[in-house]
């Protein structure tokens, strides 16, 4: 790892993060994108960690975000995509001389194959020199659009004609999680994002 990450907590209130003994505080903007919730979560724990301000994507957060010298996108990863993407890349002009970082969410454990795959397909052209995090997000069917819902129970059928012994991470999560609901948000998964940053 490129710095020593220490947390102190104070309480069970999160007040405080100190990384390698500095707060970093008012320096930066987290703009998120969250369908289910899971994205919000991380959005939430970052600027508890930080102190950096913290907004839902929108075309007025855009323009604040040309204010700060840190932007970090959240979104969710859906059909290989990644929400609040099409924001960062019709304004990244605005964000020139900036410190631009994208923060995934995704109900896959973390695979560097699969998560290489996501980065080719949403961070090229003028995001090619944007880095990509990754945190691990909430499956709950109940919850889920009724088309959600549908590509993923085709999806599960799909993959189930597959040997398992052939499955892919995501594979073996996909068919793992079905008929139930499993929130695998955790902290941790911010540890290389926030060494970064700092």
């Amino acid at each position: 790892m490129k710095h020593s990450l220490i947390r102190r907590w104070m309480g069970d209130d999160n007040r405080l993060f100190d990384l390698g003994g500095k707060q970093l505080v008012g320096k930066g903007i987290i703009i998120y994108q969250s369908k289910y919730g899971a994205t919000k979560k991380y959005a939430v724990w970052l600027r508890e960690m930080t102190g950096f301000a913290c907004e839902e994507a929108s075309k007025a957060a855009w323009h604040k975000a040309a204010q700060y010298e840190t932007v970090i996108v959240c979104g969710g990863v859906y059909a290989s995509g990644i929400a609040g993407l099409s924001f960062l890349r019709k304004n990244i002009n605005l964000l020139k001389g900036r410190k631009v970082a994208v923060f995934a969410v995704g109900a896959s454990p973390y695979d560097e194959k699969a998560l290489d795959e996501i980065k080719a397909h949403n961070l090229k052209n003028e995001l090619k020199d944007v880095p990509l995090y990754y945190g691990r997000g909430i499956w709950d069917e109940s919850r889920m659009k009724f088309t959600d819902r549908t590509l993923c129970r085709m999806l599960q059928k799909s993959v189930a004609k597959k040997d398992p012994a052939t499955y892919e991470p995501w594979m073996k999560a996909l068919m793992c999680s079905i008929g139930k609901t499993c929130d695998w948000t955790d902290k941790k998964y911010l540890t290389p994002l926030l060494e970064d940053v700092h």
